[in-house]
């Protein structure tokens, strides 16, 4: 996996998602960020995740690579140059207290190995993406299924606005938001993420 610099992730990009956990659909994007330690990728092997500290949610989502930092009149294509799936892996019932008290998420979402990634692909283009399903499959049963298609915020928003409230350069991600269909993950569970039919990666949860 190529070295990364900051990792961007979206919350509440999904209408559905919002509302299947009885949060508010946002009106501009909301962003926080994971520590760079949280990244893994998913290659076929265990992945050490906590399981001690309440429920444990999958979140799967399109991630983009950024190639080059924005500029008003640059194509989508000129700073996307690769795109993967990943997981933003969410302590929920730590979350839900984090809420409660106004406090930041870093607790429930920067753990060691909440972010999880496939390998990269070259960017197919926007038409490309829109014509193409991304799916998490829990033991070989669809868990999740989403089309940036259905985003609030759309790939070039998303962009022009973090690159305009916190920066953004060449080996920046950003998890794009995920779907309606979270769930917990338990132990021993075997995640496989598939863009379209394809295989882009997979790997068995151990929960610690």
């Amino acid at each position: 996996m190529d070295q990364i610099r900051n990792i961007y992730c979206v919350g509440r990009n999904y209408k559905l998602h919002a509302e299947e956990l009885g949060n508010d659909v946002p009106t501009k994007p909301m962003i926080f960020s994971k520590p760079t330690h949280a990244l893994i990728e998913a290659a076929g092997g265990e992945i050490e995740l906590p399981g001690s500290r309440g429920e444990l949610h999958y979140e799967t989502e399109l991630v983009i690579h950024i190639a080059r930092p924005y500029e008003p009149r640059a194509a989508l294509e000129q700073i996307v140059d690769k795109i993967a799936l990943g997981i933003d892996f969410t302590l929920r019932d730590v979350q839900s207290e984090l809420k409660k008290k106004g406090h930041p998420w870093l607790l429930a979402k920067g753990f060691k190995n909440s972010a999880i990634l496939t390998s990269f692909h070259a960017f197919p283009g926007l038409e490309a993406c829109l014509k193409t399903d991304f799916t998490l499959l829990k033991n070989g049963e669809q868990a999740q299924r989403g089309n940036i298609g259905n985003v609030i915020f759309d790939l070039m928003t998303l962009i022009q606005y973090i690159s305009e409230n916190f920066g953004l350069e060449k080996g920046d991600v950003i998890y794009t938001g995920t779907p309606e269909g979270v769930g917990p993950v338990s132990d021993g569970d075997v995640l496989t993420f598939l863009w379209g039919q394809e295989k882009w990666g997979e790997f068995t949860a151990r929960l610690r």
